[in-house]
């Protein structure tokens, strides 16, 4: 759920909150992608204003630059705590879809690279301090400096951590670029139709030789508990899937776009019941993503201003 400032007092009260809520679309998206849980980033954000209403504004040179260190640490702090947690979670581990309102964050690539799905499951093989390294640098353009605060490592270690970070990240993520919005949406729908009426030889043309079918259900719902790789499983999958799918007459899919990418949004009733985001890359499927975990799709259906 999306927390906003709460009642400033005093005129001091009402800079603080101002100039947090100038800001709140970039340091929501900074938590985001450190997190990579729009839940988790609220949290942050709202735990991050407590602490900004307590500062001296006096001392504050820079607000972007403070700000944005005071969310990464408490960024850092919650993604140091998840990850705890997760060493119980059931079955494969997700970011939460991000249903991102379209605007000038369509237009930049920079932006909707670092937002993707394939892009946030890519930063979980970081460490923390390189992830929210990775992040300010690469995506936000702050100085060695400015980071050095956030992390609490010298500027030295800080540019150490982003030369390695950012060879980890291009050596497994080579494509940069604009993706063509209506191309990619054709596949998806020949793919989706294909998957409805059982059309083995469509899906294959569809899906890259490796493509993987990832789903993340917390145990919560029944589900796969390892993802699923190779044209073919993930063909006889859907294929499945569908068939199940029309012994349920309340159940409809929407056609939607998470993370910058193509999805299918399943109601069951009105009741959601999961987002599936596909990753294309040359004409081709490579990812599917879904999410299932209920947890998760709590805020899904909640459009989220992004921008760096």
């Amino acid at each position: 759920m999306t927390t906003s400032p709460g009642p400033a007092a005093g005129p001091a009260g009402a800079e603080h909150a101002e100039r947090f809520t100038l800001l709140r679309p970039l340091l929501f998206t900074i938590a985001y992608e450190i997190l990579g849980s729009a839940t988790e980033a609220d949290d942050v954000l709202q735990d991050s204003y407590l602490r900004w209403a307590d500062v001296d504004l006096a001392t504050v040179r820079d607000t972007k630059s403070y700000l944005a260190q005071l969310v990464t640490r408490q960024a850092l702090n919650a993604l140091r705590e998840g990850a705890r947690r997760r060493e119980d979670y059931v079955g494969p581990w997700l970011p939460e879809p991000l249903l991102v309102d379209t605007g000038d964050a369509s237009s930049d690539v920079v932006l909707a690279e670092s937002v993707s799905m394939a892009m946030l499951v890519l930063l979980e093989t970081l460490t923390p301090d390189e992830r929210a390294v990775f992040v300010l640098r690469e995506v936000f353009g702050f100085e060695y400096e400015e980071i050095a605060g956030a992390v609490d490592k010298s500027a030295g270690t800080v540019r150490q951590m982003a030369h390695r970070a950012r060879e980890h990240v291009h050596a497994r993520r080579k494509r940069f670029g604009p993706v063509d919005a209506k191309r990619t949406t054709q596949i998806t729908e020949q793919f989706l139709t294909a998957a409805a009426t059982g059309d083995m030889e469509g899906l294959l043309r569809l899906l890259a030789p490796r493509a993987t079918w990832t789903a993340d259900h917390g145990g919560k719902v029944t589900g796969l508990r390892r993802p699923v790789s190779g044209a073919r499983r993930v063909a006889a999958l859907m294929a499945e899937l569908f068939r199940v799918a029309k012994t349920m007459p309340d159940l409809r899919f929407q056609s939607a776009v998470y993370n910058g990418a193509p999805a299918t949004v399943i109601y069951d009733g009105d009741h959601l019941e999961g987002v599936f985001v596909f990753e294309i890359v040359d004409d081709r499927i490579t990812n599917l993503y879904a999410m299932r975990n209920p947890d998760k799709l709590t805020g899904a259906t909640t459009p989220r201003v992004i921008t760096r």
